[in-house]
């Protein structure tokens, strides 16, 4: 039953996602008032220091990670997602800023990666995880592509345990962000699955947990913007 219901996820992410692909990330940078942006930076600058030249970016969407860790000047990023829709935005991106060289996107299962064990100095994911079929497949999946000493980055939503910011954020995030998100990209369910998964997902000390079921070692955390996000990291 749990494999049907994991399947049926599977299939409705990737649909979902491919449907509101074109209003995307006019939404999520409105949204979040533009702080996805700096938390993107702050996910590069932490990479920084280990001096990534081979980096995969799962979950890549429409590639805003990607762009942004091509600063760090890498011989080469792959970005891998399952929604082709999001990944054409990422493209034109791409494009534009003349990272093709860089930069390249391909569908792919996050929990199924088609590289060779021990390929990348780094491994990212930006608000993706939580959209895992079976976090602990994709976590492994990571922990395996990745060279031995090599860095994993994770940037997740995450929930706010202070008052009063918590009260204000459920409010936004539950009542505020679902219809507006419904009214500009036309998709009834696209930004109220975003409040769900979230608090669904394992965060903070369950998180680490699962990142140490799957191998990986020197699990870190840091929360960000009064605990709307939290950064994880951890080395393979």
């Amino acid at each position: 039953m749990e494999q049907e219901s994991n399947k049926g996820k599977k299939v409705k992410v990737e649909k979902m996602f491919n449907d509101i692909a074109h209003k995307y990330d006019f939404l999520n940078h409105f949204l979040s008032m533009g702080i996805d942006i700096i938390w993107r930076k702050k996910l590069r600058r932490t990479l920084a220091a280990a001096k990534p030249k081979k980096i995969l970016d799962v979950a890549t969407g429409t590639a805003d990670l990607a762009i942004e860790l091509a600063s760090l000047n890498p011989d080469s990023i792959i970005g891998v997602d399952i929604a082709e829709g999001m990944l054409n935005i990422g493209k034109e991106k791409i494009k534009k800023k003349k990272l093709n060289n860089i930069i390249q996107l391909e569908v792919g299962d996050s929990e199924n990666l088609r590289f060779d064990s021990q390929t990348f100095d780094a491994v990212t994911v930006a608000f993706g995880v939580r959209n895992y079929e079976n976090l602990q497949a994709g976590l492994k999946e990571m922990n395996r592509v990745l060279k031995p000493g090599g860095m994993l980055a994770v940037l997740e939503f995450s929930k706010p345990n202070k008052f009063p910011f918590k009260n204000l954020y459920n409010f936004y995030f539950k009542s505020i962000l679902p219809l507006f998100g419904k009214v500009v990209s036309s998709h009834d369910s696209a930004y109220t699955y975003l409040p769900e998964s979230v608090q669904k997902f394992a965060e903070g000390e369950e998180f680490l947990n699962e990142l140490k079921k799957a191998s990986f070692k020197n699990t870190a955390q840091k929360r960000l913007t009064f605990g709307i996000a939290t950064l994880y990291t951890a080395l393979a």
